[in-house]
């Protein structure tokens, strides 16, 4: 293939573009109080920026696999950033954008597919694996450096509680990819240690493994548990669970909020 043809692999698509502008003026919107509703304001920010954290985590596995000796990663798309380019487009952004908006949880999507047949040794294919989870702690360190960095002066609550919100489901992301369930990251991570015959075995199951932990997390003392995990994280990096629970509040911004203790103090 030509050097054209490689450039234009790796060049950031269009689409990419358009939803981070929509995070930028949304995300400025938030800010500035320049918008007539700043619950739609809050929910267009967190939804732009949540889908662009997905594609960064779907692109950090292609990068991954494209060092570690998967060529064809560029062919496919998937080093544009460009959502559309997924396996399945569906389970990648429609549904993990559902279940914020459903629930308020980080859900994982599945995306990018890499020829693991062309990639020699263990640790490279468990670094694949744990590169786009990674990718969710990252933006989870970003999105809470104001708070663990003491530095909110100055920082609108609505803000505050969007980047609160945001950074809830950036932890949720990581702790679910990190599960070492078939057919997410964490197993990934662990699947090239395994012997022949337990990967075997295992594969089946791998289309379930998603539906199982959501199955799980139905369950109200799985729920509370799953939750108190992430408000620990949260805690450490220095959010608390009235910010974080504020934001998520000002999100479904099409419900009459009964949390009057988030009202936003009028400037």
């Amino acid at each position: 293939m030509g050097h054209q043809g490689s450039r234009g692999e790796r060049q950031i698509s269009s689409v990419f573009i358009g939803i981070a502008a929509v995070m930028a003026v949304t995300g400025w919107a938030v800010w500035t109080g320049y918008s007539t509703s700043t619950g739609l304001a809050v929910f267009l920010f967190v939804t732009s920026a949540w889908i662009v954290s997905l594609c960064l985590h779907e692109y950090a596995h292609a990068r991954t696999a494209l060092h570690s000796g998967d060529l064809s990663v560029g062919a496919k798309g998937y080093l544009t950033l460009n959502p559309l380019k997924y396996t399945h487009a569906l389970l990648s952004i429609v549904l993990p954008v559902l279940f914020v908006i459903m629930g308020g949880l980080g859900l994982p999507g599945g995306a990018v597919y890499i020829e693991r047949d062309r990639i020699r040794g263990r640790w490279k294919h468990s670094l694949i694996s744990a590169a786009g989870p990674l990718t969710n702690v990252a933006f989870a360190v970003v999105c809470t450096a104001p708070f663990w960095l003491g530095a909110l002066d100055g920082v609108p609550y609505p803000f505050r509680f969007a980047l609160a919100f945001l950074a809830m489901l950036q932890v949720s992301a990581a702790i679910l990819n990190f599960l070492p369930v078939p057919g997410l990251d964490g197993y990934g991570v662990i699947e090239p240690w395994l012997s022949y015959r337990v990967r075997r075995e295992v594969a089946p199951l791998a289309p379930f493994g998603l539906i199982a932990v959501f199955a799980l997390l139905w369950i109200p003392e799985v729920n509370a548990f799953f939750f108190e995990a992430v408000d620990g994280v949260l805690s450490a990096l220095g959010v608390s669970g009235l910010e974080r629970t504020c934001g998520y509040d000002l999100y479904r911004f099409w419900q009459d909020s009964d949390a009057f203790f988030c009202a936003v103090p009028s400037d």
